[in-house]
């Protein structure tokens, strides 16, 4: 096998995994989706047909590209049946015993060590996930997308302490290749981006809890007022307030520093079942949903 990386295989089909299984795919790569979750690959395909469609109806991709980005992803229910890639990314639930046990296994599955194993965590350490791959831990990299994939730029690539130099190097290509903006991050809790927006929201909850303004006027003051185009209580709904409240806590151990603990509102939400846009309910209702 060449360092060339041509089939790409994606671990998740959720919101995550899916939006980088399309991207892949709309840029010439051969990609395996594995999830075995049930109803996860169905409801995968119908994303990628409505996302699709809106790029093509918005006349950013060609019907006859989104119809040969389709066709060069394929869908399989079982861990032992992604064989012969070049490269996995890793997009499954974000805790870090699941993510080591399942690097674990893609060790063993893909012995040649030119496969450079991916993970898409948003917070959880690289070097502890490189671990689980024991001597070959110099393939294991941080390849942070945002969501929604297909539309946002930026990839953060984060090196472990063990990633060797051309792994990196590997990775900023292919995230070009891809059509991203390759920015690279050190391997500190949150990287850059949570390091920076957790906080902002966390300190929005904040506001609200202590009554400095309502909801609708502190997303309005920071949406007019600092141009964001979502503010930060509307964007935790979008992003599930319990994955927020996670996020906190990585920081805060991480860190080593109780000022990242989430705000008590924000945890009281998430106790009360109150996860924003994936349950219809946040900080604020989505009757829709």
């Amino acid at each position: 096998m060449s360092s060339e990386v041509k089939t790409i295989s994606v671990l998740g089909a959720g919101q995550m995994g899916g939006g980088i299984a399309q991207v892949a795919a709309v840029a010439g790569f051969n990609v395996t989706v594995f999830d075995a979750f049930p109803g996860a690959i169905e409801k995968c395909k119908g994303v990628h047909k409505k996302s699709l469609g809106k790029l093509v109806e918005k006349q950013k991709l060609a019907q006859a590209d989104a119809d040969a980005a389709v066709g060069r992803i394929r869908f399989v229910d079982k861990l032992d049946q992604l064989t012969g890639c070049d490269w996995v990314i890793e997009a499954v639930v974000e805790d870090a015993k699941v993510k080591k046990d399942l690097f674990a296994q893609l060790v063993k599955m893909y012995p040649d060590e030119r496969v450079v194993l991916a993970t898409n965590t948003s917070s959880i350490s690289i070097s502890e996930i490189a671990t689980a791959a024991g001597s070959t831990a110099s393939r294991v990299v941080g390849m942070h997308f945002f969501n929604p994939v297909p539309l946002m730029q930026l990839v953060e690539v984060i090196p472990a302490i063990q990633t060797s130099s051309e792994v990196t190097e590997r990775t900023i290509a292919l995230a070009t290749k891809m059509g991203k903006t390759p920015l690279k991050a050190n391997d500190r809790a949150g990287f850059v981006s949570n390091r920076v927006l957790m906080p902002m929201i966390n300190e929005a909850f904040y506001a609200w809890m202590e009554g400095v303004a309502e909801p609708e006027a502190i997303d309005g003051i920071m949406k007019l007022g600092c141009n964001f185009p979502m503010g930060p209580l509307r964007l935790a709904d979008f992003i599930g307030l319990d994955t927020c409240v996670h996020i906190m806590n990585v920081l805060a151990e991480g860190l080593n520093n109780d000022r990242y603990r989430a705000c008590p509102l924000l945890k009281q939400l998430v106790t009360a079942g109150r996860l924003g846009d994936k349950s219809g309910r946040g900080v604020y209702v989505y009757p829709g949903k």
